[in-house]
C-alpha cells in the first residue's frame, strides 16, 4: 500500500509539473505524451488533477477523444499506396489532338488518388477465412455483460478469459461465429453473443513484372488483385491488361483478364489475395488500333484468335454514322510493307476474319448528305431540312405567311436552288411566295424535287434598318424599358467584341450587290443575315465555278433606279420583269419610258455588244418588251430627268423663321435667307457657323489618310526619344486610336455681310447644310495653354496679349510664337503677320477666340507625335470655339 501511494504521488507530481507549463494555455495545446500519461490515471485521479490545475476536465476528455479518433483515421503502414502522378500541363490542352487514340484501360489505373484504399469499413464476407492476426470483438450480454477484444494467436486460437481457448484456424467467418457462440452459451447460460471482426490481419503481397512501381506491399486481408495493382500505381505502358497472373507457393492459381472487368464488368476472377502471393504483370501482347466511327476508339490488346467482330465489340460497337460496308484495315504484309484491306462489316463472314498484330481498323464515316429531303433557308420561322414527298410544292412546306415566315420576309422574290446532272451543277428557279400561297395552281407554286434548297430573302438589307413591329410593342412600359436596356447591353457587348477581334471585310469580287453605293461602306456584320447580299453570295460563286467554255455563266446585272442593284443569278426562263423583281422593284425615281439592256452577242467567233431599248411600262404589263434574259445581260434603269431627292437645309439662330427648309436645285444662301424672313436685329452677321456634310466627309478622309501615313511611319522608322529610349508602341497605338475618334466638323468659312450685300459670290445650297447665326456678344474667349481659360468683356483698347495676361498668362508648354485668333465667322488670323485666311481686318472684335496652342516639341520632337497631337489639339480648340458662339 505504501508503494502504491508513493507511485501515485510521483505520478501526480510529474503530471502537475508537466501541465503547469500549459496552465495558461488552452487544453488543446497539451502534448500527446502528456495526454497519454493523463489517460493512464483512474477517473478519480484525472478529476483531482484537472481540478488542482484549474483545467476543465471535459475539455481534456474532448481532446483525448479527438486524438483517439484522429489516430483511428490515420493511415496505417498497410496503406502503402503509390498513385501515379498526374502530369497536367495547362499549355498542353491547346495542342492535344482530340482524334489521337490511346491505349485502352491504362487511364483507369493511372492518376489514382492517394486516398484510395480497401480499408476496414467494408462488410466482411461470410466466406472470409479467419487467420492469425485477425482480432475478434466478442460482446456478451444478458445474465452477464462482457466485451472482449481477442486476437487470433499464431496457433490459430482465440483465448477468452475465464472461458478458455478455442481453435478457429481454417474456419470461415460465419463458421467461427457459430462455433464461438455455441461454446460460450454452453459455459455461460442465459446470455446472447455478438461476434464481429474489429481488425483485419495484414498480408504481404509481391506485385512484380510490368507494374508501374513493382515491389512488395502490405495490404489487409480483404485485398484483391486489382487492389494490389492500384497499390503499385497501376500498370506501366508496356504492361499487359489481359495477362495478370496470381502465383501462390510457386503455382499459378489465377489469370486475370482486366478487359472482362473493364468492358463486361465481370470481377469473378478478381480473387482475394493471401500473404505471400505474387501478382505478376506480363508484358503487353499484340495490339490493334481501332479508329473512326466507333463508340470507344482506342488501341486494344489481343488475347488470342480475336476476330474483327471481337475488336469492334471491344470498341463498344459502331456509331450510327458509321459506313460499315467500307471499313479499311491497314496491315503489315509478309514483306513488312503497309497494305490496305477493305472489309464489309455488314457481313458476318467478314466480321469473323482474324485480326493481326499491328492492324489499324479504320471505320469510315457515312456521307452527311440528306436523301429525299428539301432545305429551307432564310427569313422563315423554322429553317432546316425537311422530308421530301412526291408531288410536294412550295405551299406544302410554307402553308402560312403568319406562322411560317418572319415579318421581314420578302414575299415577291424567292429562289429554288436545284441540282442538275451528275456534276452537281445547280440551276435557279425564281418564284413569288405571295402568288404561291394565294393560288395553289399558280406557276409560282413550284413542284419540288429531292435536294432542292428554298431561299427566302429578307426585305431589309441592313440590320439597323429593322424596326420594332406593333406586335413587339404589346407590353407594359416597364417591360419596354427593360427591353431597351437589354438591347443597349447587347449593342455594347457587340461593339466591344468587334473592337477586340475585328472582322473580315467582304471581298469586292464576291459581292453580288457591288453596284449598290449605299452598301459600299457597310461592314459585313451590319448586313441582315437573310439579305440578298449574304444569301446570294454562295449561289453566284457556285454559278461562276461551274461555268465552262460550252456553258456561259448564268448571272445577270441590273443597275440604276432599283432598290438593290447588283449581280443576280439568271433563273430558268428568266425575263426582264424577273430581274426587276429580284432587285427589289423599281425605285421612285425610275423612268418608265426607256431602259437599256446590253447583251453580248456571239457571232462568227466574235463578241459584239448589242443594245436593246426596253419599255418598262410594257415589261410591267407583260407585253413583248418583257424579253427573256441571257447570260451576262445588263439592264440599266434610268432615272427621271432632273429627278432630285429632297434636299433639306437647317437654319438656326437669329433667323426670323428658323427651321428646316426644302431647297430647290441651284437655290443660293441669300435666297434661302429671304425665304426664312431674313435675320433679326440681334443677329451677329460676323458670327455665322456654316457646316456642310460633304466637307465632313472630306475631313474624315483626310484624317484617315493622316492616320495611315503615321502608321506607315511607325512601321518604317525606329521611333526613339531624345534620350535614346524607345517609345512605347502601345502608347503610339492609343494615340492613333484617339486620332481616328476625332469627329470632323465640316465648317465652311463665309463672310455673310459680303454675301448679303452682293460683294462676294453666292453659295449654292446642298442637302444637309446647316447655318447658325449667333446673337451679338460682347466677350472675347481665351482658350488653350493659359493658366485659366475663359471669357473676358470686350474692350477696344486691349490687344490679344492683354487678354492672355487677364487669363493668367501662358503656360510653360505654350507655343507663344504661333498664337492665332479664330474670328466669329471661322476665319483665322495670325497677329504677328497680319495675314488673314478669310478677312483682312486685323483688330479684335467681340465674339473672337484667342488660341494659345500647345508646343508639341515640348513633349516629343518627332513628326508622328507632332502631327497627331496637333490634329487632336486643334480639333478640340475648334469645338471650343464653336461652342462659344
Amino acid at each position: 500500500m505504501t508503494n502504491f501511494l508513493q507511485k501515485l504521488t510521483l505520478s501526480v507530481f510529474f503530471l502537475c509539473t508537466s501541465l503547469s507549463v500549459f496552465s495558461a494555455q488552452l487544453p488543446s495545446n497539451i502534448s500527446s505524451a502528456q495526454i497519454e500519461q493523463f489517460k493512464s490515471l483512474s477517473p478519480a485521479q484525472q478529476k483531482a488533477l484537472a481540478s488542482s490545475m484549474g483545467i476543465d476536465l471535459n475539455s481534456i476528455q474532448s481532446q483525448i477523444n479527438n486524438s483517439s479518433s484522429a489516430d483511428k483515421n490515420e493511415p496505417t503502414e498497410l496503406e502503402q499506396y503509390t498513385p501515379r502522378e498526374m502530369n497536367i500541363d495547362d499549355t498542353s490542352f491547346n495542342t492535344v489532338d482530340e482524334n489521337q487514340v490511346t491505349a485502352f484501360g491504362y487511364d483507369v489505373f493511372a492518376n489514382v488518388p492517394s486516398s484510395f484504399a480497401p480499408i476496414n469499413d467494408v462488410a466482411i464476407p461470410e466466406s472470409y477465412m479467419i487467420g492469425t492476426g485477425d482480432t475478434l470483438n466478442i460482446k456478451v450480454f444478458g445474465k452477464e455483460n462482457d466485451e472482449y477484444e481477442m486476437p487470433v494467436s499464431r496457433e490459430g486460437k482465440v483465448i477468452i478469459p475465464r472461458l478458455g481457448a478455442y481453435n478457429v484456424s481454417g474456419m470461415t467467418f460465419s463458421e467461427a461465429k457459430a462455433y464461438l457462440r455455441n461454446e460460450i452459451q454452453k459455459k455461460v447460460i442465459g446470455v446472447e453473443v455478438v461476434i464481429t471482426l474489429s481488425e483485419l490481419r495484414s498480408i504481404r503481397v509481391f506485385v512484380l513484372g510490368e507494374a508501374f512501381k513493382p515491389g512488395n506491399y502490405l495490404l489487409n486481408s480483404l485485398s484483391t488483385v486489382t487492389h494490389a495493382i492500384f497499390t503499385a500505381g497501376g500498370i506501366s505502358d508496356i504492361g499487359s491488361l489481359r495477362n495478370i497472373q496470381v502465383k501462390r507457393a510457386g503455382k499459378l492459381v489465377q489469370t486475370l483478364d482486366l478487359y472482362d472487368l473493364l468492358i463486361k464488368g465481370d470481377s469473378s476472377k478478381d480473387i482475394m489475395l493471401k500473404s505471400g502471393d505474387v501478382v505478376f504483370v506480363a508484358p503487353v501482347g499484340n495490339r490493334v488500333t481501332v479508329e473512326g466511327e466507333v463508340k470507344r476508339p482506342a488501341i486494344y490488346e489481343l488475347s488470342s484468335n480475336e476476330t474483327i467482330g471481337d475488336v469492334i465489340s471491344m470498341a463498344g460497337g459502331l456509331l450510327p454514322s458509321a459506313h460499315s460496308s467500307s471499313t479499311i484495315i491497314e496491315r503489315y504484309n509478309a514483306k513488312s510493307l503497309r497494305s490496305v484491306i477493305n472489309v464489309d462489316l455488314s457481313s458476318n463472314a467478314e466480321q469473323s476474319k482474324k485480326v493481326q498484330a499491328g492492324d489499324v481498323v479504320r471505320i469510315m464515316k457515312s456521307s452527311e448528305t440528306f436523301q429525299q429531303s428539301v432545305s429551307i433557308i432564310g427569313a422563315v420561322s423554322r429553317p432546316g431540312v425537311y422530308q421530301w414527298e412526291s408531288n410536294q410544292r412550295v405551299s406544302d412546306l410554307l402553308p402560312s405567311i403568319q406562322a411560317d415566315l418572319l415579318e421581314d420576309a420578302d414575299l415577291t422574290y424567292s429562289l429554288v436552288i436545284r441540282q442538275s446532272g451528275l456534276g452537281r451543277d445547280i440551276e435557279v428557279h425564281q418564284f413569288s411566295l405571295k402568288n404561291a400561297l394565294a393560288n395553289y395552281d399558280s406557276e409560282d407554286n413550284l413542284l419540288l424535287k429531292p435536294l432542292d434548297k428554298l431561299l427566302i430573302f429578307s426585305n431589309q438589307d441592313v440590320i439597323i434598318n429593322k424596326v420594332n413591329t406593333l406586335n413587339s410593342l404589346v407590353m407594359t412600359e416597364d417591360k419596354l424599358l427593360d427591353e431597351e436596356r437589354n438591347k443597349a447591353k447587347a449593342r455594347f457587348s457587340d461593339k466591344e467584341f468587334w473592337s477586340e477581334f475585328g472582322e473580315q471585310e467582304l471581298d469586292e469580287n464576291d459581292d453580288p450587290l457591288k453596284e449598290k453605293s449605299e452598301l459600299d461602306e457597310l461592314k459585313p456584320r451590319e448586313l441582315s443575315f437573310f439579305s440578298r447580299q449574304r444569301l446570294l453570295l454562295p449561289v453566284i460563286r457556285n454559278l461562276t465555278q461551274q461555268a465552262a467554255s460550252n456553258s456561259s455563266i448564268q448571272v445577270v446585272d441590273i443597275a440604276g433606279a432599283v432598290r438593290y442593284p447588283g449581280t443576280y443569278p439568271l433563273p430558268v426562263n428568266g425575263n426582264v420583269k424577273d430581274l426587276i423583281t429580284a432587285a427589289g422593284g423599281l425605285s421612285e425615281s425610275a423612268f418608265l419610258g426607256n431602259a437599256e439592256l446590253s447583251r453580248n452577242d456571239l457571232t462568227h467567233n466574235e463578241v459584239r455588244k448589242q443594245l436593246l431599248a426596253i419599255n418598262l411600262r410594257g415589261v410591267l404589263d407583260n407585253t413583248s418588251d418583257n424579253v427573256l434574259l441571257k447570260s451576262r445581260d445588263r439592264l440599266n434603269v434610268n432615272k427621271i430627268p432632273y429627278w432630285q431627292e429632297e434636299q433639306v437645309v437647317t437654319l438656326d439662330g437669329e433667323f426670323r423663321f428658323p427651321g428646316k427648309y426644302i431647297v430647290r436645285r441651284g437655290e443660293t444662301l441669300t435666297q434661302l435667307i429671304d425665304r426664312a424672313g431674313g435675320l433679326t436685329e440681334y443677329a451677329d452677321l460676323n458670327a455665322t457657323l456654316f457646316t456642310r456634310e460633304s466637307l465632313k466627309q472630306l475631313e474624315s478622309k483626310n484624317l484617315s489618310d493622316v492616320t495611315e501615313q503615321l502608321r506607315a511611319e511607325i512601321a518604317t522608322k525606329t521611333l526613339s526619344q531624345r534620350n535614346g529610349s524607345s517609345i512605347d508602341y502601345e502608347q503610339v497605338n492609343k494615340l492613333l486610336a484617339d486620332l481616328t475618334k476625332v469627329k470632323p466638323i465640316g465648317r465652311l468659312v463665309i463672310n455673310l455681310p459680303s454675301l448679303i450685300s452682293g460683294q462676294s459670290n453666292n453659295i449654292t445650297m446642298e442637302n444637309g447644310d446647316s447655318i447658325f447665326v449667333a446673337s451679338k456678344r460682347n466677350t472675347i474667349n481665351v482658350v488653350g495653354q493659359v493658366q485659366v481659360a475663359g471669357s473676358h468683356l470686350y474692350e477696344n483698347n486691349l490687344t490679344y496679349q492683354d487678354y492672355i495676361k487677364l487669363s493668367g498668362g501662358a503656360k510653360i508648354q505654350a507655343d507663344e510664337d504661333r498664337i492665332y485668333v479664330i474670328k466669329a465667322n471661322g476665319a483665322v488670323h495670325i497677329p504677328e503677320s497680319g495675314n488673314w485666311f478669310a478677312s483682312n481686318n486685323n483688330e479684335l472684335k467681340a465674339g473672337d477666340t484667342i488660341v494659345v496652342p500647345l508646343d508639341t516639341y515640348f513633349m516629343e520632337d518627332i513628326t508622328l507625335w507632332q502631327t497627331a497631337t496637333q490634329i487632336i489639339y486643334q480639333s478640340a480648340i475648334a469645338v471650343a470655339a464653336i461652342t462659344s458662339l
